[in-house]
């Protein structure tokens, strides 16, 4: 056998990946007001908290203040005894990503 690693051309084939920020609708429109608030600030950031208050995501469309490039952000809040969470995409992260994030942080919750 000879050193190094084996592949074919088809695995090294060059990929289309997406790129740019996208539709922020993806990952809103995943949020009824029955369950979350949202509010649209005068920067016109947007922040969705539950109704608990656990939840948090917001969406800095030009950047987070004080944040390095961060456009989004999602925390949970943890418990007395489990610690919280959060997640920080850039601005530029795909919607299509966070939206999926997002899809995957809200199955994990259940009503107690």
């Amino acid at each position: 056998m000879s050193p190094g690693f084996s592949t074919t051309a088809e695995a090294l084939k060059v990929r289309d990946w997406q790129l740019g920020p996208g539709q922020p609708t993806l990952v809103m429109d995943q949020f009824s007001a029955e369950d979350f608030h949202m509010v649209v600030d005068d920067r016109a950031d947007v922040h969705v908290n539950s109704k608990d208050g656990r939840f948090y995501l917001g969406w800095f469309p030009l950047g987070r203040p004080g944040g390095d490039g961060e456009g989004w952000k999602i925390a949970v809040t943890g418990t007395t005894k489990v610690p919280g969470y959060s997640i920080s995409f850039d601005a530029e992260t795909p919607a299509d990503v966070v939206a999926a994030a997002v899809t995957r942080v809200l199955e994990t919750a259940r009503p107690r």
